[in-house]
């Protein structure tokens, strides 16, 4: 199995480059909010917050986007929480709930008697198994269907807005070309058909074309690879690479310069743990170990043996070792 672990959440990375672009993230609200909620909302006027609120034990499961914009004429929020994995959490209500608190408290803060704004809370979820979480906080309240008014009117409630990705089909995929590239990428990611994958990641690699003129292509084009090396363990950096080159003589150098990242970080990481011993020897022996850690990497990225000698300074006898 193939691993890059040197990759530091590109799940989150592309998620968050993608939708903070604010003309995107206008395209992806315009084109899927329902329209009785877009009739009252003023999307010119968007702007991104720079907060988060997702815990750190969860950051690797969740992202989150908060946006500002115009609700009925007053300052509102659209707070947009991802889910990565590729099933469903339970409770996703009661953490939207906690999400929400948490703005609240934080937009209100220096205002102690100021009502609260408006918030609509949004779900993206890219996983193939079915999602089965309730849309309602009332839906994780034992019984609450049974319960007599007096009751259920002392409990919290709210819908949050579901966009379940891998039910989209293509007709449903609408926008501009990045927007167009994010959903089907997030829609067949974690599809088990290689083969229909495959399609999607060599069409997604042609639409780049048309983003070549726009100033942070290539740089988008670099976390578009390394979201999808990270997330499939059955695709070879040779692949992606044949696929760049015949689209973008470019986007293939880009490709190479993303497996040279790579072994510096790799370099980097080794150096790092021989540090930690503080000795001379030990600052070697990382720096070796590293060496090791890159060629492994590189040989699961399909990379030749002449390339891996060049990179990193091993011996042939070395590398085939490491084949065995």
């Amino acid at each position: 199995m193939r691993e890059l672990s040197l990759i530091h959440k590109p799940h989150d990375k592309f998620f968050k480059e993608t939708l903070s672009d604010l003309q995107t993230a206008q395209d992806f609200l315009q084109n899927y909010l329902p329209r009785e909620l877009l009739e009252f909302m003023d999307l010119e006027s968007i702007s991104l917050q720079k907060d988060s609120f997702i815990e750190k034990e969860l950051e690797e499961t969740f992202s989150d986007l908060l946006f500002q914009t115009k609700i009925n004429h007053k300052d509102g929020y659209l707070y947009l929480l991802f889910e990565h994995k590729s099933y469903p959490s339970p409770k996703i209500a009661l953490q939207l709930l906690k999400y929400m608190l948490n703005i609240w408290e934080q937009k209100t803060a220096d205002q102690p008697t100021a009502k609260l704004p408006v918030i609509i809370p949004m779900v993206v979820y890219h996983g193939k198994a079915r999602w089965n979480s309730p849309v309602k906080l009332s839906g994780l309240i034992e019984d609450y269907d049974q319960l007599p008014l007096a009751v259920t009117d002392c409990l919290p409630d709210f819908s949050y807005l579901l966009y379940n990705i891998s039910r989209y089909s293509n007709a449903d995929i609408k926008g501009s070309v990045k927007l167009q590239i994010f959903l089907k990428l997030l829609r067949d990611i974690f599809e088990q058909d290689y083969t229909v994958f495959l399609k999607t990641l060599e069409e997604s690699i042609m639409a780049f074309n048309q983003l070549e003129n726009q100033g942070n292509g290539l740089e988008y084009f670099e976390t578009f690879i390394r979201y999808i090396m990270n997330a499939r363990n059955d695709l070879e950096f040779q692949t992606v690479y044949e696929l760049a080159k015949e689209s973008s003589l470019e986007r293939s150098e880009v490709i190479m310069t993303i497996a040279e990242k790579l072994i510096t970080e790799g370099m980097e990481k080794g150096i790092e743990k021989g540090m930690e011993k503080g000795i001379e020897k030990g600052i070697e022996q990382g720096v070796e170990k590293g060496k090791l850690e890159v060629a492994e990497n590189l040989l699961r990225l399909g990379m030749g043996i002449d390339v891996i000698i060049k990179a990193t300074g091993l011996r042939e006898e070395e590398i085939r070792k490491i084949m065995n």
